[in-house]
């Protein structure tokens, strides 16, 4: 893909373009399959659909124990350095092993009791079993999707995901069509296989090079540069999902299940556009962060992804208020609980953003802990707003909170990296 010249010479603005087309595509695909699930199933389904997408998203990050930003920053640090990513490779594994052999007999035994606690019945465990089996393939991608995204390839990881998503979309459409509400949840349920072999056939040759799956040792020695990340990720990433799935719960229970659906739609809806900048940060800012040095580096670093950013997200997010009822018609016809929530939603996620940005560094950085005080004081705070504002203004109240909860969460982030920076400074003087 040929880009302007003014967009060659900024890679920020080169893996946006590139990303710009994908998410619009996956938008595309997004809105069609996301309007035949809102007619077919209705607000208890998508609600439903919500609660087993937050178990996979939970998995991603424990069937490795959360090593995926790990495997990416030592990638790219350590690219040319075979005996350090032999280091690397022999100890994700070893993690991937053991938490993926945990995850599944966890799920396997407990399918009941999950899918009580999930659906409130236990009309799913075989898909909760289904689960449990395809916790391997989900490690599996998550550490070459790591691979992938630590050499910096955009381009093959931008394509290697849409190609997946097309494909678990066409499942999915076909499995609904076929089996209803049980169909589709398995076709989310096994759609990581899908991920992974696309991933493969697109980049296999080189993710081998990298990687040379020949039998490792079974030993550990990167377990201390990757616990962090493990730390990290587990107390954020885990903890966040397991809220929305109490919270989504909560909204069931104290106001009834179409006001947990809309609000799954509406988390769905900003989930999809989010994707955009999520997947920039995996790919450019966090490798940028670990190689940067100083301040000085990092502030004028942050500066120029602001003003590349922020300026591009508000404008869609603008037009996203502007044009939500037509959104709301388009992709979730019926769900007219909908509209309220966009403005709270709209400005939690510009601020989400802004906030994104910088805390990326604690990742970067490996500073784990500020990074797991950050996300257990956004997470809780989240939580405990919700669980009040709920009870006065409704599903509303959630999504209120977290507008709050993403204000307060910048000012602590910028506090504790201000005061890391003069730490860092004073000790050299």
């Amino acid at each position: 893909m040929r880009f302007p010249k003014f967009i060659s010479n900024n890679l920020v603005l080169k893996i946006t373009s590139l990303n710009s087309v994908v998410i619009l595509a996956k938008l595309a695909i997004s809105v069609f399959v996301q309007r035949i699930l809102a007619i077919m199933v209705g607000e208890a389904g998508i609600a439903k659909i919500g609660q087993l997408r937050n178990i996979m998203d939970m998995l991603a990050s424990f069937s490795t124990l959360g090593t995926f930003s790990g495997i990416i920053k030592y990638v790219s640090e350590s690219k040319d350095d075979k005996k350090a990513l032999e280091k690397l490779f022999s100890t994700t594994f070893v993690f991937a092993v053991l938490a993926s052999f945990v995850s599944m007999v966890v799920l396997f035994w407990g399918a009941s009791f999950f899918s009580e606690k999930l659906f409130s019945t236990t009309e799913y465990a075989d898909v909760i079993k289904i689960v449990a089996v395809v916790v391997p393939f989900i490690a599996l991608y998550r550490i070459c999707a790591g691979v992938v995204n630590g050499l910096m390839a955009y381009k093959v990881y931008a394509i290697s995901e849409l190609l997946a998503y097309i494909l678990s979309s066409i499942i999915l459409v076909i499995a609904l069509y076929s089996y209803s509400l049980n169909g589709v949840l398995v076709a989310i349920a096994i759609g990581p296989i899908f991920y992974l072999i696309v991933l493969l056939c697109v980049y296999g040759k080189a993710i081998k090079r990298m990687v040379k799956f020949s039998p490792f040792p079974l030993k550990v020695p990167f377990y201390k540069s990757l616990l962090g990340f493990s730390v990290m990720s587990i107390s954020g990433h885990i903890l966040f999902n397991y809220v929305e799935i109490d919270l989504r719960n909560i909204i069931i229970q104290k106001l009834n299940v179409d006001e947990a659906g809309y609000w799954t739609a509406m988390t769905n809806l900003s989930k999809n556009y989010m994707i955009f900048a999520s997947s920039i940060f995996s790919i450019y800012v966090l490798p940028k962060f670990a190689g940067l040095k100083t301040a000085v580096d990092f502030k004028n670093e942050v500066l120029n992804i602001y003003k590349t950013l922020l300026p591009l997200f508000a404008v869609g997010l603008v037009l996203v208020f502007i044009f939500r009822n037509t959104i709301v018609d388009l992709v979730y016809p019926g769900f007219s609980g909908i509209e309220p929530l966009f403005k709270w939603q709209l400005l939690a996620d510009f601020v989400r953003l802004a906030s994104m940005v910088v805390a990326f560094q604690f990742l970067a950085k490996k500073m784990v802990a500020a990074f797991v005080f950050t996300e257990l004081f956004s997470v809780l705070t989240f939580y405990a707003l919700a669980c009040c504002l709920i009870d006065t203004h409704g599903t509303e109240g959630v999504v209120i909170a977290n507008f709050i909860r993403y204000i307060l969460y910048f000012v602590v982030v910028i506090a504790i990296l201000i005061i890391g920076f003069k730490r860092t400074e004073k000790n050299k003087s």
